[in-house]
């Protein structure tokens, strides 16, 4: 089945199979959050990027193999809704840009500066800082080394907007 990057909440995941990492896209929350869960091929290691909201929807989409860190791409509340029950769930490491630490409720373990690295599994991404959302805002990239880069925004980018 081919990509389309298009979900909505209560229905399924999109997976977008890379080589080297699986992307799965699910919808949550009031304001139609996209959270996304990426897993290394080669060691099936996760990490979610955005615990914003049904932490139930998201824990499934985890599955038992569990993950072993969260980004929190910004400080808004609807990006973390679910963070807590996620961690504690899980005991995943926490990961967000070091000027929104601070106003995210569940510590962060790694303040993301621009540049910096997040692993999951053998996969790479940078995380880059954002002008403008908020003050610690912080995208991931992952520059496929089989294909183009993907881009990890938060809601610092909308679809149409």
């Amino acid at each position: 089945m081919t990509y389309s990057g298009a979900v909505t909440v209560g229905g399924p995941a999109d997976v977008h199979e890379l080589p080297d990492l699986m992307i799965s896209k699910v919808a949550v929350g009031p304001m139609d959050n996209n959270a996304y869960l990426l897993r290394c091929r080669a060691t099936d290691e996760q990490l979610l990027i955005d615990a914003a909201n049904e932490a139930s929807t998201l824990l499934t989409l985890i599955g038992d193999d569990g993950i072993a860190s969260v980004v929190t791409t910004h400080r808004h509340g609807d990006h973390w809704q679910a963070l807590a029950e996620v961690v504690a769930a899980t005991g995943a490491r926490t990961y967000a840009g070091a000027d929104d630490a601070d106003g995210i409720p569940v510590p962060t373990d790694v303040p993301l500066r621009d540049g910096d690295t997040v692993r999951v599994g053998t996969v790479e991404l940078t995380a880059r800082h954002l002008v403008g959302h908020t003050p610690g805002s912080v995208a991931l990239v992952y520059d496929d080394p089989h294909g183009h880069p993907h881009v990890f925004t938060g809601d610092c980018l909308f679809p149409g907007g």
